[in-house]
């Protein structure tokens, strides 16, 4: 299951998120979401767990949770829009 983790401080790393979710079940990756240009966190991320119930169960936990000074937001995963389609 692909997990939204968002308000995130700019300054938290991918292995801090690893290491965070790891707590409820195996996770397959992290990908903390970049400006092309700057490099600069966007302040959200994805990560992925393979089992769902571990992946629900790390939702629960962890929405609302303060990370760094935040109060991050999971939950699940929605589809990318298309923002061109008319």
């Amino acid at each position: 299951m692909n997990i939204y983790v968002g308000n995130l401080s700019f300054k938290v790393e991918e292995s801090e998120l690893s290491k965070l979710f790891e707590e409820y079940g195996e996770v397959s990756s992290v990908k903390i979401i970049t400006d092309k240009y700057s490099g600069r966190s966007k302040g959200f991320a994805f990560v992925a767990m393979d089992k769902d119930d571990e992946a629900k169960n790390a939702i629960s936990e962890l929405n609302g949770v303060t990370v760094d000074n935040r109060e991050i937001v999971v939950n699940e995963a929605r589809p990318r829009r298309d923002n061109f389609s008319r």
